[in-house]
């Protein structure tokens, strides 16, 4: 079995990088240490760059088709990782997953339609429909002793005949949050009963850590399969979100024709040549064993962030993540205001991350933390805001 290091050091500046190359644009200077963007510093998997370097010695790229052996991985990998047995016409690329929330959106509702959304959450979750005219109402997550949960009894308030769809992000992003069985069946109950549509956000579902089970939305029952759309890929876990890998599942007939047939119309479901290769690459024994490894690593990054706040900064708390490279960091104990909050990070600091506030209102007095990075990388950004702390 091969070792791969995650503590290795990459230099990613001057590569078009959103994450390194435009902290000016997002945060008004460049000499901060970036842990906002969820993509990881991990090198890529070499079998991957192999991969696409045999493509590259082919010296023509024509237009290109996803192959039988594109589909057969993702059938293998969907069935060893959740042991959910799908079918090859169940699954379509799809050029990203907000641009999939964009062509649901577009096709199944129309401007003034209402759209329900569970803040603390990824804020294209909002942004997207906003943009395209329709009405976002919130359905926010509610804390319970020190736990985050949804709020059937406000869902089910809140639902009319304007609503048409209820976006989901499974696993949770910002709180890394696994959501049990139980509760996604209950939500199925609840949209199916109310003829909602759900699109589930599942990037993240490759990222559960060792002792939380990720259900695949469809999976949780049959209405739960009767009323959803499902985006995932494999760009978060193996570390390639600028190929674009991301692919729909949609197991009912009249949903998968509809969808299917529109993004047809558009030629929205073809692919690269590299993100079909890239795809084939990853969903191999040598892919799950890469992932072993990582999500090893990163599950000690979070132990290491957790402990160092309760030795040195317990005035931030750590809200354990279930899933992913991301830490939700609740920063309310420090009591500053938000912006004070802001100033802090960026000016004191010199670290970038990103704003919770960016995530609902409901994040405000949070920070999302990205430890997809070499310890030394987080031990010096934590030494850095701990001082800053200190100063003030």
């Amino acid at each position: 079995m091969k070792h791969y290091d995650f503590d290795e050091i990459i230099e990613r500046t001057n590569t078009d990088s959103i994450k390194y190359d435009a902290l000016t644009e997002n945060f008004g200077r460049s000499d901060l240490m970036p842990l906002w963007v969820a993509d990881m510093d991990f090198r890529t998997p070499d079998f991957v760059i192999d991969a696409l370097r045999r493509r590259c010695e082919h010296p023509v790229f024509g237009y290109t088709f996803p192959s039988t052996a594109y589909y057969d991985a993702i059938i293998h990998w969907v069935h060893d990782l959740h042991g959910w047995d799908i079918r090859r016409e169940w699954l379509s690329y799809i050029p990203g997953i907000v641009k999939g929330f964009a062509f649901v959106i577009d096709h199944f509702t129309s401007p003034g339609d209402r759209i329900i959304i569970q803040p603390p959450v990824y804020h294209p979750f909002h942004l997207v429909p906003e943009g395209m005219h329709r009405e976002v109402v919130t359905n926010p997550l509610r804390m319970v002793d020190g736990k985050y949960e949804m709020d059937f009894e406000q869902l089910e308030s809140i639902i009319d005949d304007r609503c048409k769809l209820l976006i989901l992000s499974n696993p949770h992003n910002p709180a890394g949050i696994v959501w049990p069985k139980e509760t996604l069946q209950q939500l199925a109950s609840i949209c199916a009963r109310h003829g909602l549509l759900v699109v589930s956000d599942e990037i993240h579902a490759e990222m559960a850590f060792p002792g939380f089970r990720h259900h695949p939305f469809p999976t949780v029952s049959d209405e739960a399969a009767a009323c959803s759309i499902l985006f995932t890929a494999p760009s978060k876990t193996f570390n390639i979100a600028g190929i674009v890998t991301s692919y729909a599942i949609v197991p009912n007939d009249r949903l998968r024709n509809e969808f299917y047939s529109f993004l047809e119309a558009g030629e929205f479901n073809h692919g690269t040549i590299f993100a079909y290769e890239a795809t084939k690459a990853v969903y191999t024994p040598q892919g799950a064993d890469w992932r072993q490894q990582m999500l090893t690593y990163v599950w000690s990054n979070v132990e290491f962030v957790e402990d160092y706040l309760r030795r040195r900064l317990p005035q931030v708390k750590a809200y354990r993540p279930q899933a992913s490279f991301l830490i939700w960091l609740d920063c309310r104990g420090l009591g500053l205001s938000h912006d004070e909050l802001i100033r802090l990070f960026v000016d004191r600091a010199h670290l970038a991350l990103n704003d919770g506030a960016m995530f609902g209102r409901e994040g405000e007095g949070f920070m999302r933390l990205n430890i997809g990075c070499p310890r030394s990388t987080l031990q010096k950004a934590l030494d850095r805001l701990t001082e800053a702390v200190n100063r003030k």
